[in-house]
């Protein structure tokens, strides 16, 4: 097993299929010498688990993906000295969780029947049933809510006494049914063959179409009408990720047992995804409410502390709001969000003032940081506000987009930016140089450098697979699956070969470390970066001029 010398070395960020299509071929690449003390860490994405939708965030349990690893690849990677940063899904789990099936099946028979937020059990008293079954909270409760998609976030669950209920549902939501075949609605009714056909025909036909069962012309077939319905919305299925209700003991329960599981696997880092969701209560925002997310991740740091592992709360906020100062001072470590866009403002205007104050921010607060320039997400720009002018992140956005980038408005909201979807390599116009003086300035800022996969081989926006993924797939433009021959093909080229050198360098340098000390000095457009840790120094000198540096 390798030594590292820092306690922040650089973190590999990827899929378990991104290299090569297993976890198996990434514990293979890792294993070259090419790699060897370049990475101290790697934060597999969750479809390392067992997950349906949202490429893994939709977690069924926190088994390992038989399709996608093993417990014998994890095994590999501590034996490399790679220890492991996971994610624990806070606020949801998927309706094929094994929770939210035996509540299907069993109703409020059901252990887990308060496993999940039961619309109208929290509403009850806030506001009128609707005759569609659901209550409609006043608007007095709601006015302030924030809701992920249009509407309500409620998900009509079928039970087996064959009552609509609905479920709190922030998230994904699909109802899928089954399309049924002549001899179907033969077995369910008094039809005969040839009706029977054409209707069934006519009834798949209109589901494809996207119409619920009660939307479908029946016409000259009307007296079926009310059995079809009740055939087709009896075994209707579900897709989605349904809202956990942390009032329940067994939400707990099933909080501990992640945790432990997550620390079995090697995990020193846990990333609490969607956890500003989890509280909720009439009347407040939905989102990061206050005390109760505080309480709420309180109470997971101790069930975190239990299996030694260290919460990572992820969050997207205005730099003016200081959520992320909150984070910090609550003893949590966060995300640097702020870094990718600075870092790329910095190299267009050629000025790196604003990374010396942010650095020296972070520095004198005592902020703990993951840093970072690309990720399975965006390039982050909602968190700048406050920290550079509109005009500044508007026109980074027009460059970012003018190089083949996509924005990302908040939610759906039109002219709310939130991110921008591109590789960073491309939006650095897909030049080596700026790539590599990027990533340079990456290691010699505060934190635990985390890098993407793609990055790391200067991969390109894959408009590709923004076609393929078809409607709101902007994402995709930065998750292109690497095969073997690419990654081989990649470590030949300088600019791969040189930011391996860069964070082989960044781990095994003593210089670095969460307490070591950072002095920035700015004299034009060069920027020296020196770190100290005891006797022991790093320094960076970079020219913004002409993107060249210098490393001692």
């Amino acid at each position: 097993m390798k030594k590292n010398f820092v306690d922040n070395g650089p973190m590999l960020n990827a899929y378990p299929d991104s290299m090569g299509g297993t976890m198996a071929d990434i514990v293979s690449v890792l294993s070259k010498e090419e790699f060897k003390d370049v990475f101290q860490s790697f934060y597999i994405l969750p479809s390392i688990f067992n997950t349906d939708l949202d490429r893994g965030f939709s977690v069924i349990d926190y088994s390992i993906n038989e399709e996608m690893a093993s417990a014998s690849d994890i095994d590999k990677l501590g034996e490399l000295g790679i220890d492991l940063k996971l994610d624990f899904i806070l606020n949801h789990a998927s309706v094929l969780s094994p929770q939210f099936q035996d509540l299907l099946k069993n109703g409020e028979n059901s252990k887990y029947k308060d496993f999940f937020i039961n619309w109208n059990k929290f509403w009850e008293g806030y506001g009128e049933i609707t005759p569609e079954g659901y209550i409609q909270p006043e608007e007095k409760y709601i006015k302030d809510m924030f809701f992920r998609k249009p509407g309500l976030p409620i998900l009509m669950v079928r039970m087996p006494d064959g009552k609509d209920v609905p479920y709190w549902n922030t998230f994904y939501q699909e109802v899928q049914y089954k399309r049924p075949d002549a001899q179907d609605l033969m077995e369910k009714m008094d039809i005969q063959y040839l009706a029977a056909d054409r209707l069934s025909k006519r009834i798949c036909s209109g589901l494809d179409e996207g119409k619920k069962p009660s939307e479908i012309d029946f016409t000259g077939y009307e007296k079926y009408k009310d059995a079809v319905v009740e055939l087709l919305e009896s075994g209707r299925r579900y897709l989605g990720q349904m809202d956990l209700n942390i009032k329940s003991d067994l939400v707990w329960e099933h909080y501990r047992n992640t945790l432990k599981s997550l620390s079995g696997y090697g995990a020193r880092i846990v990333r609490l995804d969607a956890f500003a969701y989890a509280p909720k209560e009439p009347g407040k925002k939905n989102f990061l409410n206050e005390p109760d997310t505080w309480d709420v991740l309180e109470r997971v740091k101790e069930l975190a502390d239990e299996f030694g592992v260290s919460l990572l709360p992820e969050i997207h906020a205005s730099y003016s709001e200081k959520i992320y100062e909150t984070v910090a001072n609550k003893g949590y470590m966060t995300y640097d969000f702020f870094l990718p866009g600075l870092l790329i403002y910095a190299i267009e205007n050629r000025d790196g003032s604003v990374l010396e104050k942010w650095a020296n921010e972070i520095q004198e607060k005592k902020i703990r940081v993951v840093n970072m320039l690309g990720c399975h997400d965006g390039i982050p720009l909602l968190d700048l506000k406050g920290i550079l002018a509109e005009e500044d992140i508007q026109k980074m956005i027009d460059t970012i987009v003018g190089r083949g980038g996509f924005v990302k408005d908040l939610h759906g909201a039109k002219n709310m930016y939130y991110q921008v979807n591109a590789t960073y390599y491309s939006a650095l116009g897909d030049d080596d140089k700026k790539m590599l003086f990027a990533r340079a300035i990456q290691m010699f800022m505060p934190g635990k450098p985390q890098v993407w996969y793609l990055d790391l081989f200067a991969g390109k926006n894959d408009h590709e697979a923004v076609k393929r993924a078809g409607a709101g797939g902007h994402k995709e433009i930065n998750r292109t699956n690497l095969t073997m021959d690419q990654i081989a093909d990649a470590m030949n080229k300088d600019v791969v070969k040189k930011q391996l050198e860069l964070l082989r360098f960044r781990n095994t340098n003593p210089a670095f470390g969460f307490d070591a000390k950072l002095d920035i000095k700015t004299d034009g457009s060069v920027m020296t970066f020196t770190w100290t840790n005891g006797d022991n120094k790093a320094s960076l000198k970079a020219d913004f001029s002409d993107y060249s540096f210098t490393i001692e």
